[in-house]
């Protein structure tokens, strides 16, 4: 259940921040004045028919944070029965998407710059929450990674520090036009990530192996994205699709760093070994999983006495006939009277 509901808030969240992109590239940010009403209404009873322009960019975002903070509450209900570390995490969960909720209406409200960057950097890290949440509920997940070298486990945190910090450059250059910070640190994330994908490709973890393969691919799209992101935000080039283009390639940009960082922080909390630490730390978990191999085994064996006795049978029926047969054979013969003449 709770895997479930991690998974579904994990794809809502992907459309919220796509929304949320759309919101800041098309200048709907402000396209609604009020909150946590919508021009009076009550945000869920806004009239559908005035849903135009940047009004339905800005109101389609607040209704589908509205739905992401109803499952992210829902998920920590969920993960509050989990216990231990799942329980924090989701008590953590529910307080970034209450903390994100209030930045992005005194955003409305104050008309701060500061609070749209704040709102724009927290964003991609609660989706990262959420995948690591959706990864510690798997049933894949709670079983011990293989074993990497402390090195490695560095490596892959410091990679997910890098996404991160060059997640809070975009929102700077976003909204205060600071392009230099984002340039170096898509250097440093371009000469480290790589590093750590193909160290962590020779480890024949299940999930590591195929995820580093993917992040490569995310990269490779990220800067073809990037490159046209800043063509068509700071260069006189012509660019096929104009506004849509120019609309749509810094959304793409935005959403599919938050996809690298969320397979990022996977593979961090993959390689730390968290997911076993989960397992030994919870009693209840240790106790569903003992139960399921006991149930395993009991069948097995089960399964296994039932094919012996099966194989046994025509021996068995064997021996009862040739005991019969050598009772037969051993049964002392009745003689006829003897026909000696008496003397």
């Amino acid at each position: 259940m709770a895997h479930r509901l991690a998974l579904a808030t994990l794809a809502a969240t992907c459309v919220l921040i796509l929304l949320g992109g759309l919101v800041t590239n098309t200048g709907a940010a402000l396209a609604v004045p009020d909150w946590p009403s919508t021009f009076g209404y009550n945000m869920v009873l806004f009239p559908w028919s005035r849903m135009v322009g940047g009004v339905f960019y800005e109101h389609s975002h607040r209704l589908m944070g509205a739905l992401v903070g109803l499952l992210t509450l829902a998920l920590g209900g969920a993960l509050w029965r989990e216990g231990g570390r799942l329980r924090r995490l989701g008590l953590l969960a529910v307080a970034v998407v209450l903390a994100q909720g209030v930045l992005g209406g005194l955003r409305v409200v104050l008309l701060e710059d500061a609070l749209a960057i704040l709102h724009g950097s927290l964003a991609p890290a609660f989706f990262a929450l959420l995948a690591a949440i959706a990864l510690l509920t798997a049933p894949r997940g709670r079983v011990a990674g293989a074993r990497v070298e402390p090195v490695l486990k560095g490596l892959t945190v410091l990679a997910a520090a890098l996404v991160y910090v060059q997640i809070v450059a975009g929102a700077l250059l976003t909204h205060a036009g600071r392009i230099a910070l984002h340039l170096a640190g898509a250097a440093l994330v371009f000469a480290v990530v790589p590093i750590v994908t193909a160290r962590l490709r020779r480890t024949d973890d299940p999930v590591a192996v195929p995820l580093s393969r993917l992040l490569l691919v995310l990269l490779g799209v990220q800067l073809l994205l990037g490159v046209g992101s800043f063509m068509a935000r700071f260069s006189a080039f012509w660019i096929p699709g104009e506004q849509l283009t120019v609309v749509a390639l810094p959304v793409a940009h935005r959403l599919v760093g938050s996809l690298i960082l969320a397979a990022i922080v996977i593979l961090a909390v993959r390689v730390s070994g968290v997911a076993s630490l989960s397992y030994q730390a919870d009693p209840a978990m240790r106790s569903r999983v003992a139960s399921s191999a006991y149930r395993v085994d009991h069948a097995t064996q089960s399964h296994a006495a039932s094919v012996s006795d099966a194989a046994s049978a025509p021996n068995r029926v064997d021996q009862t006939m040739r005991s019969r047969v050598a009772s037969i054979q051993g049964h002392p013969r009745s003689e006829p009277a003897s026909r000696t003449p008496l003397q």
